[in-house]
């Protein structure tokens, strides 16, 4: 397990375009989330220990915050090969024993974590209405094995923002987790 934080893409990108399938089996694009308040994209997969740490709080967080209207999406972009426990079959069992209710989208090219410049798991997303990015980083300060409650502070502080049309912060935290496990040769230049 590599430790590695979030590349902390810049504030003001556009949502990078995404068309995934779902456990669900159905295919879902960026364009099905436009026009809501806030849309959070989170890169999670299912052996991180990151993760697993936030398991439960990732899907408390998905259905309070759909309920307020706010689009909440995870994609796993993990290599199945190298990692079987993050193939799509095991994703369909992950989400229905995690309790999401948000899309869990599989990334098997590896192309939309690379325009995100996701580098690790956990690693969220926050955009407005716009799809402008207001927020990357971390969920919380809570780690595996630290002290810290997990309370979604960070993360819920800035979908409240915008949910309030108020603006986020600017200081953020980046994201801390294991590396997105890219195929042989697929790692991005922006990755370590």
């Amino acid at each position: 397990m590599a430790l590695t934080p979030s590349t902390m893409l810049p504030l003001g990108t556009p949502a990078p375009e995404f068309q995934l399938p779902d456990v669900s089996g159905k295919t879902i694009r960026l364009a099905d989330f436009r026009g809501a308040p806030a849309l959070v994209v989170m890169f999670i997969c299912n052996h991180c220990p990151y993760v697993k740490h936030l398991r439960s709080a990732l899907a408390t967080f998905g259905k309070a915050y759909q309920a307020k209207g706010v689009a909440v999406v995870a994609i796993s972009s993990n290599d199945p090969v190298a990692y079987p426990d993050d193939s799509l079959e095991k994703m369909v069992t992950e989400a229905r024993e995690a309790g999401y209710v948000f899309p869990y989208l599989f990334d098997e090219s590896q192309s939309v974590a690379k325009s995100y410049q996701a580098a690790c798991t956990p690693d969220f997303y926050v955009f407005d209405r716009d799809q402008k990015l207001v927020y990357r980083g971390q969920y919380d300060d809570s780690r595996p094995g630290n002290a810290s409650a997990i309370t979604g502070a960070d993360l819920q502080g800035a979908v409240d923002a915008v949910l309030a049309g108020h603006p986020v912060a600017t200081t953020q935290k980046p994201s801390i987790g294991c590396n997105i496990k890219w195929k042989p040769g697929n790692a991005p230049p922006y990755f370590g």
